[in-house]
């Protein structure tokens, strides 16, 4: 079937099944390969996405329930790379091996759209589910702070 979605502020076609996730799509036929597959079943966050300005996993989201929804990427995030959050991800050099990074930067920048000033603990709620194999959680804690401008 041929689907009509919003991704990075673009209108894209392209042709699936049903009950593809979304994560394929964005990845597979549309390119978009920031956004990575971790698990398949929303548990580690590595596929995380806006959809809709909310941080959702995109492993979880079937091309048939995208509709009218709004799609943004680790690529949309910015144009330029420049976006607080991801600012704050190099001056504190959180990525070890990066795998996940995307997925916690856009975690990340929802929770700052929702909580510009958030705590510790705002933190840990929002990012919990957001799995780091490098263990870089204490880093990506600072970073949070800083695009907040809390530290």
């Amino acid at each position: 079937m041929k689907y009509t979605l919003n991704v990075n502020g673009r209108t894209e076609t392209v042709e699936a099944e049903p009950d593809t996730p979304m994560l394929w799509v964005l990845r597979d036929k549309l390119n978009y390969v920031g956004t990575k597959f971790g698990c398949g079943v929303g548990m580690c966050g590595a596929c995380t996405v806006h959809v809709d300005g909310d941080a959702q996993r995109s492993c979880q989201i079937s091309v048939s329930e995208a509709g009218s929804k709004k799609f943004v990427t680790i690529e949309g995030l910015s144009e330029h790379g420049d976006h607080p959050v991801q600012k704050a991800w190099c001056e504190h050099d959180v990525a070890q091996c990066g795998y996940c990074q995307a997925g916690q930067i856009m975690s990340a920048a929802a929770l700052l759209r929702s909580k510009p000033k958030p705590t510790d603990a705002d933190i840990d709620n929002a990012m919990d589910g957001n799995l780091c194999r490098c263990g870089t959680y204490l880093r990506i804690r600072a970073a949070i702070h800083t695009a907040a401008g809390n530290k």
